[in-house]
Formats: C-alpha cells, sequence, structure tokens
C-alpha cells in the first residue's frame, strides 16, 4: 500500500486520530498536508514524526469551519504539493466524551446541534467544495470521512455530536452516488471510542474498563487503530469501494 508521490490532505492533524493518520501516509511515502486550527508547535511535531517516518510533509493552518479557509487551504496545498489525491476530513468540533458528565437532550439547545453540524458536515462540505474541482480535472480521487460507531450504537446518548456525524454518513453518500461517474471515491471510518485523545481524556477510567469489558477485542482503539483502515480506503485496494462506513471499534458494531 504505497503512497509514493501522492499529496494527502488531512484536516484537524495536529494531534490525536489526524496525526496519526498523517503519520501513517508518511510512512507508505505520502506527500501529507498537516492541517491544524490553533496548535502550530504540535503540526511542526507531526511534520517532522511523518518526515522521519519516511514520507514528507508539511503544515497548513486553516479553520475548515469557514468556506474561504477552507478553499484557501486547498489551494495552498495544490500550490505546495503540486496535486491533490487524498482528502481525510477528520477535523471535528471539541466533544468531551463524558458520560457522566454529558448534556440530556431537555437541557440542549439547537445551537448545540448547529455547532457540532458546523464541525462534522459543514467542515467537510467546505473542504470537499474546495477539493473537488482538483479531483474532477484528473477524473480520480478519495475522500474518507472520520464518523463514529455512535451512529449505529449509541450507547451513550451524546445527542449532537452522534446527530452531526450521522449526517455526515448521510453527505458522503450522496457525494459518493455524484462522484463516482468522475473516479471519485467517498468513504467514512467509524471508529468507538478512542484513546488517549484529548476527546476521551474526560472518559473516565470505569467507563473505559467497562466499554472494553464488552467489547470483543477486549480493548479501547488506540489512534494508530483507526489510521489502518484509513489508508485502505483512500487507497487502489479498496478500488471497488464507496458510499461505505467501515467500524473500527473491536467489533462493537457487527454487520
Amino acid at each position: 500500500m504505497n503512497f509514493a508521490g501522492q499529496v494527502v490532505l488531512v484536516t484537524g492533524a495536529g494531534r490525536g486520530i489526524g496525526a496519526a493518520v498523517a503519520r501513517a501516509f508518511a510512512a507508505e511515502q505520502a506527500i501529507v498536508a498537516v492541517n491544524y486550527l490553533r496548535n502550530a508547535e504540535a503540526a511542526q511535531e507531526v511534520v517532522r514524526a511523518c518526515r522521519a517516518a519516511g514520507g514528507d510533509a508539511f503544515a497548513v493552518q486553516a479553520d475548515v469551519t469557514q468556506p474561504d479557509e477552507a478553499a484557501r487551504l486547498v489551494q495552498q496545498v495544490v500550490d505546495e504539493g503540486g496535486r491533490l489525491d487524498v482528502l481525510v476530513n477528520n477535523a471535528f468540533r471539541a466533544h468531551a466524551f463524558d458520560p457522566e458528565r454529558r448534556t440530556p437532550f431537555e437541557a440542549l439547545s439547537w445551537e448545540a446541534y448547529q455547532a457540532q453540524f458546523d464541525g462534522s458536515v459543514g467542515a467537510a462540505f467546505h473542504v470537499c467544495r474546495a477539493a473537488l474541482p482538483h479531483f474532477r480535472r484528473r477524473a480520480q480521487g478519495s475522500i474518507v470521512n472520520l464518523v463514529s460507531n455512535l451512529v449505529d450504537n449509541p450507547v451513550v446518548p451524546y445527542h449532537a455530536y452522534t446527530t452531526a456525524k450521522s449526517a455526515l454518513v448521510g453527505f458522503s453518500r450522496n457525494l459518493a452516488s455524484e462522484l463516482g461517474p468522475l473516479g471519485v471515491r467517498v468513504n467514512c471510518v467509524a471508529p468507538g471510542l478512542v484513546y488517549p485523545t484529548e476527546g476521551s481524556a474526560a472518559t473516565r477510567a470505569h467507563f473505559r474498563d467497562d466499554l472494553m469489558a464488552a467489547t470483543p477485542l477486549r480493548r479501547l482503539a488506540r489512534p494508530e487503530d483507526v489510521a489502518g483502515p484509513v489508508l485502505f480506503l483512500a487507497s487502489p485496494w479498496s478500488g471497488f469501494v464507496t458510499g461505505q462506513v467501515l467500524f473500527v471499534d473491536g467489533g462493537m458494531v457487527m454487520r
């Protein structure tokens, strides 16, 4: 699974799952654009790790929830990398996975839902819209969107977050249907709780233990566990796969 000569844009790649995905692509010799929002130092650390892994990388700051910044991001990636082959939409609105202190439905405002929609569907929409002309020009490309196994198994009702991720699945499948004839594939990766990440830091140990006990593989996903499936869906190995959701949760969701 070699990505030599290919340019890969990973949004929200300064930490956690995005950083692991960036490093994994670099290990397969890709040129990786490491998008970040605020932490330039963390993004540069990911860039260094990518180069140490055998690929190349550069960091690009942008708030992908803003259409103009998403367009600038994609253009900067193409200007610096010369092309765009793979887009991984990993950025999302911050969310703490704490089942004991979650906000119940009756206390939620519509603004909370809207914030999650903007962070998940809005960000993917803006970046895909900017990337499409570059994919269309070469009649090929792969988009992988990060969702969640909560869309099929809402074991904890994180209402706004899970609703937004469910909408991102619908967005992805519609896009896959429309872009397939153009040679562009669109798929989703749906992890369960991934630990350690900034979001899962709020998940208390006893709940993590309960979740592991209910998981057939008896552990939680690590960021690196998510990276491999992303690379698979971006590669020619999945060349006849589009519009699918690949669950990466140790068997919690079986379909």
